[in-house]
Protein backbone atom coordinates (compact mmCIF):
# COMPACT_ATOMS: atom_id res chain seq x y z
CA UNK A 1 0.00 0.00 0.00
CA UNK A 2 1.16 3.79 -0.68
CA UNK A 3 2.09 5.52 2.01
CA UNK A 4 0.40 8.95 2.55
CA UNK A 5 2.29 12.12 4.18
CA UNK A 6 0.03 10.98 7.28
CA UNK A 7 1.68 7.62 7.44
CA UNK A 8 4.97 9.20 6.93
CA UNK A 9 4.30 11.87 9.65
CA UNK A 10 3.77 8.76 11.84
CA UNK A 11 6.72 6.99 10.86
CA UNK A 12 8.86 10.10 11.90
CA UNK A 13 7.13 10.65 14.67
CA UNK A 14 7.71 6.63 15.80
CA UNK A 15 11.22 6.61 14.96
CA UNK A 16 12.28 10.24 16.93
CA UNK A 17 12.81 11.47 13.39
CA UNK A 18 11.72 14.61 11.12
CA UNK A 19 10.50 15.20 7.85
CA UNK A 20 12.32 17.79 5.58
CA UNK A 21 10.19 20.43 4.01
CA UNK A 22 12.08 22.29 1.54
CA UNK A 23 10.63 25.56 -0.75
CA UNK A 24 11.40 25.81 -4.55
CA UNK A 25 9.96 28.37 -6.70
CA UNK A 26 11.43 27.10 -10.10
CA UNK A 27 11.90 23.39 -11.70
CA UNK A 28 16.08 23.52 -10.07
CA UNK A 29 14.49 23.51 -6.96
CA UNK A 30 12.69 20.66 -7.80
CA UNK A 31 15.35 18.56 -9.21
CA UNK A 32 18.02 19.21 -6.58
CA UNK A 33 14.97 18.30 -3.73
CA UNK A 34 13.94 15.38 -5.77
CA UNK A 35 17.18 13.79 -6.36
CA UNK A 36 18.27 13.95 -3.10
CA UNK A 37 15.03 12.11 -1.25
CA UNK A 38 16.01 9.49 -4.46
CA UNK A 39 19.35 9.15 -3.13
CA UNK A 40 18.81 8.55 0.35
CA UNK A 41 15.49 6.95 -0.22
CA UNK A 42 13.62 9.16 2.26
CA UNK A 43 10.48 10.82 1.88
CA UNK A 44 10.20 14.83 1.46
CA UNK A 45 8.21 17.86 1.46
CA UNK A 46 8.17 20.28 -1.43
CA UNK A 47 7.11 24.05 -0.03
CA UNK A 48 5.50 26.31 -1.70
CA UNK A 49 4.27 30.03 -0.22
CA UNK A 50 1.81 31.48 -2.04
CA UNK A 51 4.62 33.76 -3.57
CA UNK A 52 6.31 31.08 -4.72
CA UNK A 53 3.42 29.65 -6.64
CA UNK A 54 2.61 32.69 -8.11
CA UNK A 55 5.33 32.31 -9.99
CA UNK A 56 5.68 28.70 -10.58
CA UNK A 57 2.08 28.11 -11.35
CA UNK A 58 0.49 26.00 -9.06
CA UNK A 59 -0.82 23.73 -11.65
CA UNK A 60 2.29 23.14 -13.06
CA UNK A 61 4.10 22.39 -9.59
CA UNK A 62 1.24 19.94 -9.09
CA UNK A 63 1.94 18.22 -12.20
CA UNK A 64 5.60 18.47 -11.57
CA UNK A 65 5.14 16.63 -8.21
CA UNK A 66 2.31 14.44 -9.51
CA UNK A 67 5.39 12.80 -12.28
CA UNK A 68 7.41 11.83 -9.49
CA UNK A 69 4.45 10.57 -7.33
CA UNK A 70 3.64 8.28 -10.59
CA UNK A 71 7.18 6.89 -10.07
CA UNK A 72 6.77 5.79 -6.55
CA UNK A 73 8.49 8.33 -5.09
CA UNK A 74 7.97 9.89 -1.52
CA UNK A 75 7.29 13.17 -2.46
CA UNK A 76 4.67 15.55 -1.23
CA UNK A 77 3.49 18.67 -1.79
CA UNK A 78 2.51 21.41 0.68
CA UNK A 79 0.60 25.02 0.45
CA UNK A 80 3.17 27.01 2.67
CA UNK A 81 2.05 30.45 4.38
CA UNK A 82 -1.35 30.82 2.95
CA UNK A 83 -3.41 33.97 4.15
CA UNK A 84 -6.75 33.67 2.70
CA UNK A 85 -9.33 31.34 2.47
CA UNK A 86 -9.40 31.77 -1.18
CA UNK A 87 -5.68 30.62 -1.88
CA UNK A 88 -6.08 27.93 0.39
CA UNK A 89 -9.20 26.50 -1.77
CA UNK A 90 -6.99 26.76 -4.41
CA UNK A 91 -4.76 24.82 -3.17
CA UNK A 92 -7.21 22.15 -1.74
CA UNK A 93 -8.31 21.85 -5.21
CA UNK A 94 -5.96 21.77 -7.01
CA UNK A 95 -4.99 18.51 -4.49
CA UNK A 96 -1.86 19.54 -2.78
CA UNK A 97 -1.03 17.19 -0.15
CA UNK A 98 -0.75 19.94 2.65
CA UNK A 99 -1.87 23.41 3.13
CA UNK A 100 -0.76 25.94 6.28
CA UNK A 101 -3.32 28.46 7.19
CA UNK A 102 -1.20 31.53 8.44
CA UNK A 103 -3.17 33.38 10.74
CA UNK A 104 -0.20 33.64 13.27
CA UNK A 105 -0.06 37.83 12.59
CA UNK A 106 -4.17 37.76 13.62
CA UNK A 107 -5.71 37.78 17.11
CA UNK A 108 -6.51 34.67 18.46
CA UNK A 109 -10.00 34.67 17.92
CA UNK A 110 -9.70 35.56 14.41
CA UNK A 111 -6.53 33.13 13.58
CA UNK A 112 -8.88 30.02 14.68
CA UNK A 113 -12.04 31.64 12.67
CA UNK A 114 -9.65 31.40 9.61
CA UNK A 115 -8.20 28.46 10.34
CA UNK A 116 -11.24 26.90 11.36
CA UNK A 117 -12.59 28.24 7.65
CA UNK A 118 -10.00 26.74 6.17
CA UNK A 119 -10.21 23.20 7.93
CA UNK A 120 -13.85 22.91 7.51
CA UNK A 121 -13.45 24.18 3.44
CA UNK A 122 -11.13 20.61 3.42
CA UNK A 123 -13.16 18.37 4.63
CA UNK A 124 -16.00 18.94 2.23
CA UNK A 125 -14.09 18.25 -0.80
CA UNK A 126 -14.75 14.22 -0.35
CA UNK A 127 -11.05 13.64 0.20
CA UNK A 128 -11.48 13.62 3.58
CA UNK A 129 -14.51 11.40 4.03
CA UNK A 130 -12.83 8.42 5.86
CA UNK A 131 -11.74 10.45 8.99
CA UNK A 132 -9.98 9.05 12.04
CA UNK A 133 -11.28 8.71 15.67
CA UNK A 134 -10.60 12.11 16.41
CA UNK A 135 -12.40 13.52 12.91
CA UNK A 136 -9.02 14.76 11.50
CA UNK A 137 -9.12 14.92 7.91
CA UNK A 138 -7.08 11.79 6.13
CA UNK A 139 -7.05 13.51 2.85
CA UNK A 140 -5.42 17.02 2.63
CA UNK A 141 -3.49 17.92 6.06
CA UNK A 142 -4.77 21.22 7.63
CA UNK A 143 -1.92 23.01 9.54
CA UNK A 144 -2.49 26.37 11.92
CA UNK A 145 0.00 28.35 13.19
CA UNK A 146 0.04 30.36 16.64
CA UNK A 147 2.79 32.66 17.43
CA UNK A 148 4.42 35.41 14.83
CA UNK A 149 7.98 34.31 13.85
CA UNK A 150 8.30 36.60 11.12
CA UNK A 151 8.24 36.26 7.28
CA UNK A 152 10.41 37.03 5.49
CA UNK A 153 13.46 34.37 4.42
CA UNK A 154 16.28 36.59 3.95
CA UNK A 155 19.73 37.36 6.23
CA UNK A 156 18.30 39.74 8.29
CA UNK A 157 20.12 42.23 10.83
CA UNK A 158 17.70 41.70 13.99
CA UNK A 159 14.96 39.59 15.09
CA UNK A 160 11.98 40.64 13.06
CA UNK A 161 9.79 43.07 14.39
CA UNK A 162 7.14 41.96 16.57
CA UNK A 163 9.13 38.66 17.37
CA UNK A 164 10.52 38.49 20.65
CA UNK A 165 10.45 35.36 23.81
CA UNK A 166 7.22 37.29 25.29
CA UNK A 167 5.40 36.36 21.83
CA UNK A 168 6.36 32.90 22.06
CA UNK A 169 3.61 30.10 22.19
CA UNK A 170 2.08 29.62 25.10
CA UNK A 171 0.68 25.35 25.82
CA UNK A 172 -2.84 26.24 26.86
CA UNK A 173 -3.20 28.75 24.07
CA UNK A 174 -1.58 25.89 21.58
CA UNK A 175 -4.65 23.08 23.27
CA UNK A 176 -7.07 25.30 22.77
CA UNK A 177 -6.32 26.41 19.33
CA UNK A 178 -6.32 22.75 18.10
CA UNK A 179 -9.32 21.76 20.09
CA UNK A 180 -11.26 24.80 18.37
CA UNK A 181 -9.49 24.25 14.86
CA UNK A 182 -9.35 20.62 14.36
CA UNK A 183 -5.95 21.07 12.43
CA UNK A 184 -3.83 17.96 11.86
CA UNK A 185 -0.57 20.05 12.43
CA UNK A 186 0.28 22.88 14.55
CA UNK A 187 2.95 25.25 13.94
CA UNK A 188 3.94 26.71 17.48
CA UNK A 189 6.55 29.89 17.77
CA UNK A 190 9.29 28.69 20.06
CA UNK A 191 12.81 30.64 19.61
CA UNK A 192 12.20 29.82 15.81
CA UNK A 193 11.93 32.63 13.01
CA UNK A 194 11.88 33.27 9.25
CA UNK A 195 14.84 33.98 7.67
CA UNK A 196 18.47 33.89 9.04
CA UNK A 197 20.19 36.46 11.50
CA UNK A 198 23.31 37.67 10.56
CA UNK A 199 24.61 37.45 14.14
CA UNK A 200 23.13 33.76 14.49
CA UNK A 201 19.72 32.71 15.49
CA UNK A 202 18.40 32.22 18.47
CA UNK A 203 18.38 28.85 20.69
CA UNK A 204 15.40 27.50 20.47
CA UNK A 205 13.20 26.46 23.28
CA UNK A 206 13.43 22.96 24.18
CA UNK A 207 11.31 22.66 26.99
CA UNK A 208 8.53 24.35 25.33
CA UNK A 209 8.22 22.13 22.45
CA UNK A 210 7.96 19.20 24.89
CA UNK A 211 5.09 20.94 26.80
CA UNK A 212 3.11 22.28 23.47
CA UNK A 213 3.54 18.50 22.20
CA UNK A 214 2.22 17.27 25.23
CA UNK A 215 -1.03 19.91 24.80
CA UNK A 216 -1.73 19.49 21.32
CA UNK A 217 -1.75 15.70 20.93
CA UNK A 218 -0.79 16.28 16.93
CA UNK A 219 2.43 16.92 15.42
CA UNK A 220 4.41 20.03 15.39
CA UNK A 221 6.21 21.95 12.80
CA UNK A 222 9.31 23.54 12.90
CA UNK A 223 8.93 26.60 10.81
CA UNK A 224 12.36 28.53 10.01
CA UNK A 225 14.62 25.96 10.22
CA UNK A 226 17.24 27.46 8.76
CA UNK A 227 20.15 28.84 10.94
CA UNK A 228 19.76 26.73 13.74
CA UNK A 229 22.15 24.82 15.31
CA UNK A 230 21.98 20.93 14.78
CA UNK A 231 22.03 20.22 18.13
CA UNK A 232 18.93 22.36 18.68
CA UNK A 233 17.99 20.56 15.86
CA UNK A 234 18.61 17.09 17.26
CA UNK A 235 16.80 18.07 20.79
CA UNK A 236 13.85 19.70 19.16
CA UNK A 237 12.85 16.51 17.22
CA UNK A 238 13.53 14.45 20.78
CA UNK A 239 10.79 16.93 22.18
CA UNK A 240 8.32 16.37 19.07
CA UNK A 241 8.82 17.90 16.08
CA UNK A 242 8.09 15.99 12.89
CA UNK A 243 8.60 18.66 10.38
CA UNK A 244 11.29 20.68 9.62
CA UNK A 245 11.08 24.03 7.14
CA UNK A 246 14.34 24.72 5.32
CA UNK A 247 14.29 27.77 2.57
CA UNK A 248 16.62 30.38 2.97
CA UNK A 249 19.87 27.87 3.27
CA UNK A 250 18.28 26.84 -0.05
CA UNK A 251 18.37 30.13 -1.53
CA UNK A 252 21.57 31.38 -0.73
CA UNK A 253 22.62 28.14 -2.00
CA UNK A 254 21.43 28.32 -5.15
CA UNK A 255 22.34 32.22 -5.26
CA UNK A 256 26.31 31.01 -4.68
CA UNK A 257 25.55 28.28 -7.17
CA UNK A 258 24.74 30.41 -10.21
CA UNK A 259 26.92 32.90 -9.29
CA UNK A 260 29.41 30.64 -9.42
CA UNK A 261 28.52 29.00 -12.68
CA UNK A 262 27.69 32.52 -14.13
CA UNK A 263 31.58 33.17 -14.21
CA UNK A 264 32.27 30.44 -16.51
CA UNK A 265 31.55 31.03 -20.69
CA UNK A 266 28.38 29.12 -20.65
CA UNK A 267 25.72 30.35 -21.97
CA UNK A 268 23.29 27.39 -22.11
CA UNK A 269 20.84 28.06 -19.04
CA UNK A 270 20.82 24.54 -18.02
CA UNK A 271 24.62 24.40 -17.72
CA UNK A 272 25.27 27.73 -15.63
CA UNK A 273 22.32 26.77 -13.35
CA UNK A 274 23.38 23.24 -13.02
CA UNK A 275 26.17 24.69 -10.54
CA UNK A 276 23.52 26.49 -8.23
CA UNK A 277 21.32 22.77 -8.72
CA UNK A 278 24.13 21.22 -7.36
CA UNK A 279 24.58 23.56 -3.91
CA UNK A 280 21.21 23.19 -3.31
CA UNK A 281 20.98 19.66 -3.18
CA UNK A 282 23.74 19.33 -0.57
CA UNK A 283 22.28 21.50 1.21
CA UNK A 284 19.07 19.19 1.48
CA UNK A 285 21.17 15.89 1.77
CA UNK A 286 23.24 17.21 4.73
CA UNK A 287 19.52 18.64 6.39
CA UNK A 288 17.85 15.05 5.28
CA UNK A 289 20.85 13.19 7.24
CA UNK A 290 19.82 15.60 10.27
CA UNK A 291 16.69 15.30 10.52
CA UNK A 292 17.12 11.72 10.11
CA UNK A 293 19.77 10.97 12.01
CA UNK A 294 22.14 9.57 9.26
CA UNK A 295 26.21 10.12 9.95
CA UNK A 296 27.34 13.77 8.20
CA UNK A 297 30.43 11.90 7.76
Amino acid sequence: MVKTLRDWIRWAEQNKFALGHFNISDTEGLKAVVEASKELSLPVIIGVSEGERNFIGIEEVVALVKVEKEKGFPIFLNADHTYSLDGAKKAIDASFDAVIADGAKLSFEENVRFTKECVNYAKSKGRTLNSDSQGSTLGILVEGELGFIGQSSTILENLPEGVSETTQTKPEDAKKFVEETRVDLFAPSVGNVHGMIKTGNPRLNIALIKEIREAVGIPLVLHGGSGISDEDIKQAIDAGISIIHINTELRLAYKEGIEEGLKSDEVAPYKFLAKGVEEMKEVVIEKLKLFNKISLG
